[in-house]
């Protein structure tokens, strides 16, 4: 059993669950210290034993780096939420060699070829699994126009299965749903990302992203945190060629704002966008209006009317 596999970890967190609840006959605490280099139990309180020779559930040889620990590892990669069949399933290879690495005969290849064959439509012989992949495949496409982090394509992937489970997906198109799906899952994970780009990077309408995006907050009882502005600030910044002293005003203008109650309401990116023209003319980075609001995807008007305001009630002293 490999030293950080799931069973281990859930072996592990039961047994001091269990030391949690055993009380010390001497003092009578219940809070209790696993050594697992000797394999005792003593009490925090008072240190005395509780338990000797205890059972290692690591792993029986010894690794000293990364590498040496991923060579004599024998488990698999963990499952993956954004694969249709959870990079579990089994693959025939296309080439024709066994194990050995040897050719294989030609008696033997018309059977692989047929093996092949099937192993591969059995992946997919459920509308379910032909949904699931078609819609990761989109998933995949869509997740690496946006560059987003694995853990943001994952989120996306389980809230589409959690869709499909709840038949959701039935009479709809499957790329707006993984859309809808990836604006959820960057809001979730506070990713900088609009629902303008994901509709544009999808091809999908903004009205019916937005609609299959409410649909899968109500059905699937999904409770979604407010965007804050300051999380468009480096994303922004890199675009523009912004230097960290211009990230770090912008964030704090916007924290004041907050404080003041300034940005209640208001579109996040275009308060982003505001703060960074701000912050950019302090620090003498001067960048256009129209820069600033391509970069932001909002109109020259909404960044105009944003500083003046943050200008007007934080009584900011700028040269224009």
């Amino acid at each position: 059993m490999e030293e950080n596999s799931p069973i281990h970890e859930k072996n592990r967190l039961d047994f001091l669950e269990e030391q949690q609840h055993q009380r010390c006959p001497d003092c009578g605490a219940t809070n209790a210290i696993r050594d697992e280099s000797r394999g005792e139990v003593a009490c925090a309180n008072c240190g005395l034993v509780l338990d000797t020779n205890a059972i290692d559930s690591g792993p029986e040889w010894r690794a000293f780096t990364s590498e040496e620990r991923d060579k004599r590892a024998r488990t698999g990669s963990p499952i993956n939420y954004a694969l249709q069949d959870h990079d579990l399933s089994t693959m025939i290879d296309w080439r024709n060699r066994d194990a050995s690495g040897r050719q294989i005969n030609s008696n033997r290849r018309a059977e692989i070829y047929r093996l092949r064959k099937w192993q591969r439509r059995s992946r997919v012989h459920s509308s379910i699994e032909r949904n699931l992949a078609s819609a990761m495949s989109e998933l995949d496409r869509l997740s690496s126009q946006l560059g987003v982090s694995r853990t943001v394509k994952d989120t996306a992937a389980v809230m589409y299965r959690r869709a499909l489970e709840r038949r959701l997906i039935r009479g709809r198109s499957i790329d707006a749903m993984i859309a809808a799906a990836m604006y959820a899952a960057c809001r979730l994970r506070e990713a900088p990302c609009t629902l303008d780009e994901i509709a544009y990077h999808s091809r999908i309408n903004r009205k019916e992203l937005g609609r299959c995006y409410r649909l899968l907050l109500r059905r699937l009882d999904v409770r979604m945190p407010v965007s804050q502005p300051t999380n468009f600030i480096p994303r922004f910044s890199q675009s523009l060629g912004l230097s960290s002293r211009v990230q770090r005003n912008a964030i704090q203008i916007l924290d004041a704002a907050k404080a003041k109650g300034i940005t209640a309401g208001k579109d996040p990116t275009g308060l982003a966008a505001s703060a960074l023209y701000i912050a950019a003319i302090m620090e003498g980075e001067r960048r256009t209006q129209r820069e600033i609001a391509a970069v932001a995807r909002v109109t020259e008007v909404t960044v105009r009317n944003r500083y003046k305001e943050l200008v007007r009630e934080l009584q900011l002293a700028i040269d224009f």
